[in-house]
């Protein structure tokens, strides 16, 4: 079993690792639910890693769309008139809590409450 451990580890991308890393942590936090595991219009709280921050004008007014994943699913976290929050940048983790919006195959949380992680 050791040296199938080990050859999974050389012959695996990094980028696998780091998903398998990040569901892990994930997992740890009590209290918070899988992307994938997400209910419209129901307040959930979720964990995960910023993947993207990106400026989309909405309606004549800056928003911040910050994309978080937790290595399963991706969630968009919109946080409408900002152009920038503190501390939200990509590889950073976060914890975001708020309304579940499904927009077609994509979820979204407009204006959650955050915590950032170290």
């Amino acid at each position: 079993m050791a040296l199938k451990n080990i050859m999974s580890k050389l012959t695996k991308p990094v980028e696998e690792h780091d998903r398998e890393k990040l569901v892990q942590f994930c997992a740890q936090l009590a209290g918070c639910c899988a992307i994938a595991e997400l209910q419209p219009r129901t307040v959930a709280k979720v964990v995960g890693e910023i993947s993207s921050v990106r400026i989309v004008p909405r309606a004549g007014a800056p928003a911040l769309e910050v994309g978080v994943t937790d290595g399963r699913a991706i969630l968009t976290a919109v946080f409408f008139g900002r152009k920038k929050v503190a501390g939200v940048s990509p590889g950073r983790r976060l914890v975001v809590e708020g309304m579940v919006a499904p927009l077609g195959n994509r979820v979204y949380m407009y204006n959650p409450v955050y915590e950032l992680l170290p």
